[in-house]
């Protein structure tokens, strides 16, 4: 008989997820940004509405995570942009993906901190140094950036609106504030969608 590798799969439930996209130049590794996921862990990148900087992450933990990054992405070899996506279940770090490419998130993140890391990654494939374009510290903005996605379910009547691991949305909007309440209520209207003002929610 041959032996097989098997794979066991565990669904972590109430997790957190994170996208974090960085660069690396082969010895140095610069985190554009840690986003924290809005919807729990199990639902599409692409799909999901996120945040930038984190809310529920505490700095030790964020502190891990770009530890683990930056040891992914030396060890790896990578040269030019890579994405982690991680769930945090009961304070614990799990990787669910390592992506060494652009991730979908690499467009919002570069608006969200005024840094054009699609730019920066090229720079890097022909051997500029992160150094030299003075990237080290991630940056953290002193305002509130949030990501939602575009769903075309009102031009499809009768689609399942639920969410899940495959993607789904057309198209993404962007809401910036002074907290997170106004970059969401933003990015919600970029969206078409009526905020209403009344009325009573189902949980």
């Amino acid at each position: 008989p041959v032996a097989l590798p098997l794979l066991l799969d565990r669904f972590l439930s109430s997790a957190i997820e994170l996208d974090v996209d960085a660069i690396s130049d082969g010895s140095q590794v610069f985190i554009g940004a840690i986003l924290e996921h809005i919807e729990l862990a199990g639902v599409h990148s692409g799909d999901s509405s996120c945040c930038l900087p984190a809310r529920s992450i505490s700095p030790e933990m964020q502190q891990k995570i770009i530890t683990q990054v930056t040891a992914i992405a030396l060890e790896l070899g990578v040269i030019g942009l890579m994405n982690v996506q991680f769930a945090i279940y009961k304070n614990i770090p799990y990787i669910l993906a390592v992506n060494p490419r652009a991730s979908t998130t690499v467009p919002f993140v570069s608006k969200a901190i005024g840094i054009d890391l699609a730019k920066i990654a090229a720079q890097c494939k022909v051997g500029v140094k992160l150094s030299e374009l003075g990237l080290s510290e991630m940056i953290i903005p002193n305002y509130h950036v949030v990501k939602k996605a575009v769903f075309p379910f009102e031009k499809f009547p009768g689609a399942d609106p639920i969410l899940g691991p495959e993607m789904r949305s057309t198209g993404e909007v962007i809401g910036i504030g002074d907290h997170f309440a106004a970059a969401m209520a933003k990015a919600q209207l970029a969206t078409g969608q009526v905020v209403p003002q009344q009325g009573c929610v189902l949980i």
